[in-house]
């Protein structure tokens, strides 16, 4: 008898867990998957807009140049400038400082590498072409582009600066930045220098270029570094080479080998007369450049930032452009002079950092979290219970009970503990 309700019982107690477990029959049908999509294909980035800044009547330059979108003043006749793949960019007269146009000038976001020229303009004056200067293993050592500097080796300030502006050498712009009098030092010296050239939306914190939190510029501001970078005729000298060689290990003769290094600048080898400058990347700042051109006696500077697009072509048509439309364009702007403007112009309300920058990308963050997050659907508070679980639940406790109840008369019946045999 006993063994007939335990049975009964525990068949009883399956069928119900089955039924508690297994999803109603409505929610089984919706449980299925349903096929799975075509992946969509690959859309092409799109460029993020920036917020203002800066109090238009306040903005340094010009109030239109306070503007987050395109700004240009073309009479009749004359066609509208090409597009660029940039969040923002400044084209100006590098010799009258005048903007012909420009779009987002004063976004605030990452330089990258082009903050090497504020770099190069405030250690040329400090540093001594042909002093050698001793590298150090946390020169050697750092993160990003290095032109190859050994721990130990000696390399004139000129090779050094060659290498910081034609191979981008992060160790080149520590190296430097030691020779100037360390790493802080100069990096007040070249905050110091972009307040004084009025360049307000830039501040340096990493004299490589490299993003570090807080470090902005501008295109507006990189014009205005760029446009007195160039009055240094060593800087002149470092930009528009292509090729030279730089020194490398000793051999077991004692004499050091050398390498070639080339400039990163390929606008300088494929538009005539391109005289610099200097470009930059990082995955955060995306393409961000300096260029200048000159042609019968005219010089325009293109400076850009966030750019997607990796070909020399967009700029060579934009100064196309400029050469060919530019002194009928009414200027929009002016880049200042230095000492014009010293005290930074008053944020604009709510001013929030354009893409790029640090600060906006750890606030915005990425989505990821919240979109996971939205996606999980609740996977039992979509199932009903049928109303007669809780009966057939009640039936195999009563069972239960009833089958302890046989259990304990056998038992007693019996008089005696279960054999060791059993309980093995």
């Amino acid at each position: 008898m006993r063994r007939i309700l335990c049975a009964a019982a525990a068949g009883l107690v399956l069928a119900v867990g089955g039924a508690v477990v297994s999803p109603a029959p409505e929610a089984a049908t919706a449980a299925v998957p349903a096929a799975p999509k075509p992946r969509p294909r690959p859309s092409t980035p799109t460029l993020p807009v920036p917020k203002p800044t800066v109090d238009p009547k306040l903005s340094v330059g010009g109030e239109r140049l306070a503007s987050m979108g395109l700004v240009v003043d073309l009479p009749a006749g004359v066609p509208a400038p090409p597009k660029l793949k940039d969040v923002s960019w400044v084209l100006a007269d590098m010799d009258s400082g005048e903007v012909v146009a420009a779009k987002a000038a004063h976004a605030r976001m990452l330089p990258a590498s082009t903050l090497k020229t504020l770099t190069a303009l405030t250690l040329i004056p400090k540093v001594d072409a042909n002093r050698p200067f001793r590298a150090t293993a946390e020169d050697a050592n750092a993160d990003g582009t290095r032109v190859g500097l050994l721990p130990g080796q000696a390399y004139t300030g000129r090779q050094l600066f060659s290498a910081l502006l034609m191979s981008s050498g992060n160790d080149a712009a520590y190296a430097l930045a030691r020779a100037g009098g360390g790493r802080q030092e100069t990096l007040a010296a070249m905050n110091q220098e972009a307040r004084q050239l009025g360049a307000h939306d830039t501040v340096a914190k990493d004299p490589s270029g490299l993003d570090a939190p807080g470090q902005t510029s501008s295109a507006y501001d990189l014009a205005l570094i760029g446009r007195a970078a160039m009055q240094l005729p060593d800087f002149r000298t470092y930009v528009t080479t292509k090729q030279m060689k730089f020194p490398g290990a000793k051999g077991r003769n004692g004499k050091r080998a050398s390498f070639v290094i080339s400039n990163h600048n390929r606008l300088l080898y494929n538009y005539d007369g391109t005289i610099g400058i200097k470009n930059g990347y990082t995955n955060a700042a995306k393409r961000t450049f300096i260029s200048a051109v000159t042609r019968g006696g005219k010089t325009y500077i293109l400076t850009e930032m966030y750019g997607l697009d990796n070909s020399w072509r967009p700029q060579a048509a934009m100064y196309d452009w400029a050469f060919r439309w530019g002194d009928k364009a009414r200027p929009v702007g002016r880049l200042v002079h230095p000492g014009e403007v010293t005290e930074p112009p008053t944020p604009a309300p709510a001013a929030t950092d354009a893409p790029g920058a640090p600060a906006a990308d750890v606030a915005k963050g990425d989505g990821r979290a919240d979109g996971a997050a939205a996606a999980i659907p609740s996977a039992l508070g979509s199932q009903r219970v049928p109303p007669w679980v809780g009966v057939a639940s009640l039936a195999a406790a009563v069972l239960l009970v009833a089958l302890f109840a046989v259990r304990g008369i056998t038992g007693g019946r019996a008089g005696r503990p279960p054999s060791r045999h059993r309980a093995r």
